[in-house]
């Protein structure tokens, strides 16, 4: 999936907006972040610890967490150019959930 493509899915999802962090391109929803850019070769999404480590044991290839305190809290590394598309939208509307308010659901939920 390119960045574009990448994009335009984050923007797809309910109350999606774009801002930056740390000069970095990020999405988030009502001031959460969801979803970081921080490279041309990997996307940053926001799992809870134990989604990631279901995420790690089962798809592991082309997905790490982020070194550091931030991984130990769920961030994860998807190196979105090489991985599937259907997983990739599977991460992000995962952490579109884990940030957005319990009241509000995605299409299809």
């Amino acid at each position: 999936m390119t960045n574009d493509d990448l994009v335009a899915f984050a923007l797809s999802l309910p109350e999606t907006v774009e801002s930056s962090h740390f000069k970095n391109r990020d999405f988030r929803i009502r001031g959460k972040i969801f979803l970081t850019l921080p490279t041309l070769e990997f996307c940053v999404v926001k799992l809870t610890p134990d989604q990631q480590q279901m995420v790690l044991a089962t798809v592991s290839e082309h997905i790490l967490a982020v070194p550091g305190g931030w991984g130990l809290k769920g961030w994860t590394r998807l190196f979105h150019p090489i991985v599937d598309d259907e997983t990739i939208h599977a991460l992000v509307r995962q952490a579109w959930r884990n940030v957005a308010p319990k009241s509000m659901t995605l299409p299809g939920d």
